[in-house]
């Protein structure tokens, strides 16, 4: 069975594309929301093995949702604000630059969440 993981990004396009990369990686996207309460609610009700998550959402930053989900499902950081990866870095939480987004490089990073 693949392992379910929710898409959280205000940017359509960038929801559409993170999941297409994603289920080429094998996993089965169950949801996607764009902002931070839609993402903590399906987090809540789909219980996904792990959450791609922007880092800038228009009701809350990531690292804020990050921290809500912190007993739950595996969390990726996204953005393409380098700030942003500096902070996951200090914070140790798993980072990747929406730049360097492939099915390698969320297999790479998943795996390691």
């Amino acid at each position: 069975m693949p392992r379910t993981v929710i898409v959280v990004d205000d940017h359509d396009a960038f929801r559409r594309q993170a999941a297409r990369l994603l289920e080429a990686a094998g996993w089965a996207v169950v949801g996607e929301a764009h902002d931070a309460a839609g993402a903590v609610r399906l987090a809540h009700e789909l219980s996904p093995d792990a959450v791609l998550l922007d880092v800038g959402l228009p009701d809350a930053s990531g690292f804020e949702v990050a921290e809500r989900l912190a007993d739950g499902p595996a969390v990726l950081l996204v953005s393409s604000d380098a700030d942003a990866g500096e902070l996951a870095r200090e914070r140790a939480q798993p980072f990747l630059w929406k730049g360097a987004l492939s099915t390698d490089a969320l297999a790479a990073a998943f795996g390691a969440a």
